[in-house]
């Protein structure tokens, strides 16, 4: 069975990059000028011969003509997909991420805002309101990080590329068929660089299944300002995917069956956990999106704390080593105790202007240099 993100692992990194924000986000055209639609033979192309195929799925010529236009080839599309970086971050990275301290306080406010909605959102589908608002945290920083890259041209670019042709030329049906129904124009549609679109960051194809209009306008919007919809079509998604009323996602305990970290916290999952595990197929997603929600609904932190790093550094030295880089004029883009690009690259900048090897590696010795 796939699931909602089986190939879009990589989308993620954008959704949880934040932390914090305002409740609206500005519509602009993307920074990047390789990912707006520019003119490219090959894909004019491969969009004429398209047409009848998407004809024969029952699309029609005037979506179509609609759907293209102002649409165009994105290189820096291609380039994300064929660049997508391997690596595996710790748990505890992960949960400094996505469920930092400043995101369950931005939690608790959207919960807040959102109080009623997701109330009656859990009395409907039976998925409770928490998690529902943790994995809109996860995914879009309650809101505002949807994307705005347009979905036509992401789609009809990876699709045109052919390393998973057939994938993405569904998803671009998909999105027609949205296009069609008239729950958004085009110049709407829009989302990341692989397809992932609204506030809970639905693919085409997993929109068509489980998207609701949940508001009763007629439209199912997942990509305005009211996240009422997207967050319904979250929870109709999970409740499909086989959610157990007052069943567990997990409980930290000594003697769990899952240590993602060693000498870290350690779990019993339950029979929801593998439920969020279809919304993204991975350990540290569902483990980070229950731990999220819970802190949301007034949970204490994790009991267990987590040892040194590989480079023998806990996360309050790791803050601290991110703090005196940036005060001494070596910009770590922030204080999470994530050892990421941004910290790697401030690293090596210091050791360089010491006449030290630029390994771009932390280390207690660096911190006491500093």
């Amino acid at each position: 069975m796939l699931t909602r993100r089986t190939f879009l692992s990589a989308a993620s990194a954008a959704a949880i990059s934040g932390c914090g924000g305002a409740q609206t986000v500005t519509r602009t055209a993307p920074d990047d000028p390789a990912l707006r639609p520019r003119p490219d033979p090959g894909w004019d192309a491969w969009v004429a011969a398209f047409r009848p195929r998407a004809e024969v799925a029952g699309i029609q010529p005037g979506v179509i003509d609609e759907a293209f236009r102002g649409a165009g080839f994105l290189p820096g599309v291609i380039e994300r997909d064929r660049n997508q970086t391997e690596f595996r971050r710790s748990f505890e990275d992960y949960l400094a991420i996505v469920a930092s301290e400043p995101k369950v306080q931005a939690g608790r406010a959207a919960f807040a805002r959102q109080r009623a909605t997701l109330a009656a959102i859990e009395s409907t589908y039976g998925v409770p309101a928490e998690i529902v608002c943790a994995i809109w945290g996860v995914e879009s920083n309650f809101g505002t990080r949807r994307g705005d890259i347009p979905t036509i041209s992401a789609v009809s670019s990876l699709a045109y590329d052919g390393r998973r042709g057939a994938f993405f030329e569904s998803q671009l049906v998909a999105a027609l068929r949205i296009l069609q129904a008239g729950d958004v124009t085009a110049d709407r549609m829009v989302g990341s660089w692989a397809g992932a679109m609204g506030h809970t960051q639905f693919i085409p194809t997993s929109y068509l299944q489980s998207a609701v209009d949940f508001t009763g306008d007629g439209r199912r919007d997942i990509w305005g300002e009211d996240p009422a919809d997207a967050l319904a079509s979250t929870a109709s998604y999970l409740a499909g995917a086989g959610w157990q009323r007052g069943a567990s996602w997990a409980i930290e305990d000594p003697a769990g069956s899952l240590t993602p970290d060693s000498g870290g916290p350690s779990f019993r999952t339950g029979p929801n956990f593998r439920v969020i595990k279809r919304y993204n197929n991975s350990d540290s997603y569902a483990l980070g999106v229950g731990y999220l929600a819970d802190r949301i609904a007034g949970g204490a932190p994790l009991r267990q704390g987590f040892g040194p790093d590989r480079y023998g550094l806990t996360i309050a030295q790791r803050q601290d080593l991110q703090r005196r880089l940036t005060a001494a004029g070596f910009d770590t883009g922030g204080t999470d105790g994530v050892i990421g690009p941004n910290s790697r690259t401030a690293i090596a900048a210091f050791q360089a202007s010491r006449g030290l090897p630029a390994t771009g590696d932390p280390s207690p010795a660096l911190l006491a240099m500093l």
